[in-house]
């Protein structure tokens, strides 16, 4: 049992310190339960994890001019950070967000 324990505080201590190098940057956080989220970590304690995550949010255009017909609405896209809390201890795992999003290589012009 004391051995269990030990290994569980060392993989929680090397979780802790994986947290403080990777704060400040854009991390997916794995939990316990299977969810994952994406953020930035702010602060790290002891027990626990303050991340910045993010939300999409739609906001429809308003326009005060009346619609031609086949006209569409607009709907402009945002990306909203709130704090939120998690517990260093249903945390798996860690991993840095890759930059940039491309899904495609890079070739220069010749």
């Amino acid at each position: 049992m004391a051995l269990e324990r030990s290994g569980y505080n060392r993989n929680q201590q090397q979780l802790y310190e994986e947290c403080k190098k990777l704060m400040n940057y854009h991390i997916i956080l794995t939990m316990s339960d299977g969810s994952m989220y994406d953020g930035i970590i702010v602060e790290v304690n002891d027990d626990r994890i303050t991340m910045l995550v993010g939300e999409d949010v739609m906001d429809q255009e308003c326009d005060s001019q009346p619609r031609q017909q086949g006209s569409y609405e607009r709907q402009r896209r945002f990306r909203r950070f709130r704090p939120r809390i998690f517990p260093l201890g249903a945390l798996i795992g860690l991993s840095l967000l890759p930059y940039p999003y491309f899904g495609f290589p890079f070739y220069p012009f010749f």
